[in-house]
C-alpha cells in the first residue's frame, strides 16, 4: 500500500512563500517516477481543488488561479514530490494534498482529482492579509 505524507504547511503573510513536501513510501514499484503525480488543496466551505500535476514524462499542470505563481517538482531519488508556492495570497489558503495515481498510469494525468488512486492526510497553508 502506497503512503503519502505532506509537510511544509504552515502560516505566512500574503506575498510569503512556502514549499511543501510529499514523501512516497510503501510501493514497491518506483516510488513517483512511474506516476501522475499532484497537490489539490481545500479550502473550508469549498470543494477540493487540483492545483498542479506532473507527469512521469515530467510535463506539468496547473490551475490558472497558481500559474506563474507555484511550481511543482520532483526529486525521484528521495521518492519525494515537492511545490513551491511563492506570492501567497489569502484565497490560497487551505489543506494541501498529495496525490498519486497507480504506477505506470496511462491515461491524462492533470488536476482532476477523479484520476488519483492514493492521498496523503494533507497539510494547512494558512496565508493572512
Amino acid at each position: 500500500q502506497v503512503q503519502l505524507e505532506e509537510s511544509g504547511g504552515g502560516s505566512v503573510q500574503t506575498g510569503g512563500s512556502l514549499r511543501l513536501s510529499c514523501v512516497v513510501s510503501g510501493s514497491a514499484v518506483s516510488g513517483l517516477s512511474r506516476r501522475c503525480m499532484g497537490w489539490f488543496r481545500q479550502a473550508p466551505g469549498k470543494e477540493r481543488e487540483g492545483v498542479a500535476a506532473a507527469d512521469s514524462d515530467d510535463r506539468t499542470y496547473y490551475a490558472d488561479s497558481v500559474k506563474l505563481r507555484f511550481a511543482i517538482s520532483k526529486d525521484i531519488a528521495r521518492d519525494t514530490l515537492y511545490l513551491k508556492m511563492d506570492s501567497l495570497q489569502p484565497e490560497d489558503a487551505g489543506v494541501y494534498y498529495c496525490a498519486a495515481t497507480s504506477p505506470w498510469f496511462s491515461g491524462q494525468c492533470g488536476t482532476e482529482s477523479a484520476t488519483y488512486t492514493f492521498w496523503g492526510q494533507g497539510t494547512q497553508v494558512t496565508v493572512s492579509s
